[in-house]
């Protein structure tokens, strides 16, 4: 196995995932994605898109999800700098509906984070630059794209950001408990 799977009990349905790296003088090897041993882990999504973006330092981007019938599940990892990576359980008839779990993911650690349909999604960049690659198993759809703003004071999410960067599109949106019952 070339991949370690912990499952996040709060919220349910979060997975980390730690790539077994393989390393010398020379550097380091490691598997990245393999569909067998993900299912083994529990992710079965066939992914159909790759993303990859650049932040600044204090950039926080979401929270961002995408509604039916184009809902995304996403395989999140940092391979430049260190990121705050948040999910936010977006599933009404869940026990952890409302609730968010945040981890640092870096090109140091190389743990990803699985999101899974049914999530928003959104991360800072805690380095001076940060860049993040993710797949999805749903393309883009602008038409079903939805977020909630990122300093909701029911989620009271610490982004662990002094002086946060933020689109005006981001800051546009509405509360969590303003937001439309999606899932």
């Amino acid at each position: 196995m070339s991949f370690n799977f912990t499952r996040i009990k709060n919220p349910e349905g979060l997975i980390i995932v730690e790539p077994y790296t393989f390393g010398d003088e020379r550097g380091f090897f490691m598997e990245t994605y393999r569909a067998d041993e993900f299912e083994k882990g529990g992710i079965k999504d066939e992914f159909v898109q790759d993303n990859q973006s650049r932040s600044v330092k204090g950039v926080i981007r979401g929270l961002h999800f995408q509604i039916d019938p184009h809902e995304q599940s996403k395989l999140v990892r940092c391979i430049k700098g260190e990121m705050f990576d948040v999910a936010v359980d977006l599933r009404k008839k869940s026990s952890t509906f409302g609730k968010w779990y945040g981890i640092v993911l870096s090109e140091e650690n190389k743990k990803m984070l699985y999101i899974p349909k049914g999530f928003a999604h959104g991360f800072s960049t805690l380095s001076e630059v940060a860049e993040v690659i993710y797949k999805v198993d749903e393309l883009y759809s602008r038409e079903d794209e939805r977020g909630i703003i990122f300093n909701d004071p029911q989620l009271a999410i610490n982004w662990k950001v002094d002086k946060p960067v933020v689109s005006t599109k981001d800051r546009a949106l509405p509360k969590f408990d303003k937001s439309e019952d999606y899932f």
